[in-house]
């Protein structure tokens, strides 16, 4: 019998959309994630990072992420592995861990972590540790379950982490080292062998992916820059976390996935599906995976009209979305068009004015002042250049000769 791994990452719990939060959709996808891990029957729950949006997140995020690890774990019957992104605190992830795994939930926060070897009666028990490794051992699956495991870590933590002081050494040499030393010794016998990471990690000459807009990036030239293919042979699934697309690198037989994100955290995602990764795997064997599509959460669409009917019907027809909204004009909406707008949509995350550009016009000619024009002409030059060429109208105009009175 396989054992079935249920991958996920990046849920960035606490995320706001601009000022829009947005955590009652997490509460709703997160709920159905759970679902689809008792749906499928899964073994083991990997969550591979950012696992909160920021170093201090909100009550009712750190409530909502305890509630769903503990339902995840079903009282320690499954494991689940949570790892620190990023945009999480490892010494806040690693902090809970001795009354978090108690309930079968194991937390690593910083690179090159060592877990401690215990048992949850009947149910698994960590039967081997190092540095970045343990191995697992669960009740109803006969083989060794072996976790590689590197957090998030840029550069100076990880030589600071494995005692490495030769500046001249590269953050894929290290890892290639560190990931092959700790194969060699522990995947001698047969078992499932894994590596759970996040890490900008890419195909070499491959594809250069894009990290997502708001992601705090990892990319800084080439510098922490991985390659798939330093992974050692031994490993048979390495689960990934960072961008939020669902895509997979590296050998065919031998996947390295990103699972991406629940939901659609800003609209350079907007039409992404979004997945959870279910994973069957046998020691020996290749490894097999799906992806699972999640339904809930407000899907992110871009949208332009030429005039503010228009848009208000297309709002009204379409309630469910987060939207950017691009309304293209002369001049500058006025306060009843702008509420006409809001009343028609509670989910208008940003309104870009764009200025209807005459034939050979360009956004250039917006540039030029003359200094020598009134009051009111100098306002409008202004004006036209903060909102992109539109013209203020007649209320704007009003408020500004009372204003100048």
């Amino acid at each position: 019998m396989a054992l079935k791994i249920l991958h996920t990452a990046d849920w960035h719990l606490g995320k706001k959309l601009d000022s829009y939060s947005r955590v009652e959709e997490q509460r709703e996808v997160l709920e159905e994630i759970c679902k689809i891990a008792d749906r499928e029957k899964v073994d083991l729950v990997l969550i591979a990072g950012d696992l909160f949006d920021t170093f201090n997140p909100p009550i009712e995020a750190v409530d909502l992420f305890y509630r769903t690890l503990k339902r995840l774990a079903k009282d320690g019957e499954r494991p689940v592995i949570a790892i620190a992104g990023n945009h999480d605190s490892p010494e806040r992830i690693d902090a809970p861990d001795p009354l978090a795994r108690e309930c079968g939930i194991i937390f690593i926060g910083l690179p090159n972590a060592e877990i401690s070897k215990y048992e949850i009666e009947n149910q698994f028990k960590i039967s081997k540790t190092a540095p970045g490794f343990f191995e697992i051992r669960l009740a109803t699956f006969k083989q060794p379950i072996r976790i590689f495991h590197t957090p998030y870590a840029n550069e100076v933590r990880l030589r600071k982490a494995l005692d490495i002081e030769d500046k001249s050494t590269a953050l894929n040499e290290i890892l290639k080292s560190s990931w092959s030393d700790l194969a060699n010794k522990y995947c001698k016998t047969k078992g499932v062998n894994l590596l759970i990471s996040h890490l900008y990690m890419l195909n070499r000459n491959g594809e250069v992916l894009e990290e997502p807009d708001g992601e705090k990036p990892l990319k800084i030239g080439n510098a922490d820059m991985i390659y798939s293919d330093i992974i050692p042979e031994q490993i048979q699934y390495t689960a990934l976390g960072h961008l939020h697309r669902a895509h997979q690198i590296g050998q065919e037989e031998r996947p390295v996935v990103y699972s991406g994100s629940p939901l659609a955290y800003s609209f350079s995602e907007a039409g992404q599906q979004k997945y959870v990764i279910i994973v069957e795997a046998e020691a020996d064997k290749p490894i097999s995976y799906k992806q699972v599509p999640l339904q809930k959460g407000r899907s992110l669409v871009r949208m332009k009209f030429d005039n503010v009917d228009e848009a208000v019907f297309w709002l009204m027809a379409n309630p469910n979305q987060l939207v950017e909204l691009t309304l293209v004009s002369d001049t500058f909406l006025k306060a009843d068009d702008l509420k006409r707008i809001y009343q028609a949509h509670d989910g208008i995350i940003s309104i870009i004015p764009q200025v209807k550009l005459e034939k050979g016009q360009t956004e250039a000619n917006f540039k030029q002042v003359n200094l020598e024009q009134d009051m009111s002409d100098l306002f409008k030059d202004y004006f036209k250049q903060k909102y992109q060429g539109q013209e203020p109208n007649e209320e704007i105009m009003d408020l500004f000769k009372e204003i100048l009175n």
